[in-house]
């Protein structure tokens, strides 16, 4: 058994920098976490709010502190930094393999896609806030097993928003989009990432009217007698 994960991220149209933040840290117990960050409005402005946030939770992430307590402390840093005048996005999936669980920590409105053997498609939508403006603001803590067959995906806003600014009538629908994925077997990470990004693309003529981020989880089958863990990336350049 392997578990892939990958990101797939553009920025807004004609923006420069994008407002999205990822990063990924080595859990100290084993296993990783991704986090994921998006800044209130978009640009050099919003950047500077995700990178405030990812930053101070990854530093907690990679001390061992939970993920909860790290989700509530990026809050609190940002609320007292900013004065409760700027808000940001936080999800952080993890992958932690002393519990053999993946760790899902939102912050989000929108929400996060999950894929089990045992429950088939469902969403995490309860409701959740983004963090900074809130006083208190905790985040919507899940956990669903390592097994074959799960596959969990979260995105910024951008995703599910794209075409409603286009004149299309309708916005992207990635929970639909996964479900044909998955029917078709494309259950890679990577793939997950791609297509998604490229659908939402779509929606918006190729002009994306927000920065879009997906991250996916997904739990394969793994090559017998291959114990080596990869990891890799693309980074394009105007």
């Amino acid at each position: 058994m392997e578990v892939q994960f990958a990101v797939s991220k553009v920025s807004k149209w004609a923006s420069r920098e994008s407002g999205d933040t990822l990063e990924m840290i080595e859990r100290p117990q084993g296993g990783l976490s991704m986090v994921l960050v998006d800044g209130q409005t978009s640009g050099r402005s919003a950047k500077a709010i995700s990178n405030i946030v990812s930053r101070k939770a990854v530093q907690l992430l990679g001390e061992g502190v939970r993920d909860g307590a790290a989700a509530r402390a990026a809050h609190d840093y940002l609320f007292t930094f900013r004065g409760g005048k700027v808000s940001a996005t936080l999800n952080i999936l993890s992958v932690d393999t002393r519990t053999r669980t993946i760790v899902i920590s939102r912050n989000n409105e929108a929400p996060v896609l999950v894929h089990t053997a045992a429950n088939g498609f469902y969403e995490l939508d309860d409701e959740s806030k983004a963090v900074g403006v809130h006083r208190n603001t905790k985040p919507v803590i899940t956990e669903v097993p390592i097994e074959v067959g799960t596959i969990v995906v979260a995105f910024t806003d951008g995703l599910r928003h794209a075409g409603t600014l286009s004149g299309k009538g309708c916005s992207y629908d990635p929970y639909a989009a996964l479900q044909e994925m998955v029917a078709a077997g494309q259950c890679d990470a990577a793939s997950i990432c791609d297509r998604l990004l490229d659908g939402a693309m779509a929606m918006d003529d190729g002009r994306p009217r927000d920065d879009i981020s997906v991250i996916a989880i997904s739990v394969r089958e793994s090559r017998e007698g291959d114990e080596v863990r990869r990891q890799s990336g693309r980074l394009t350049l105007s």
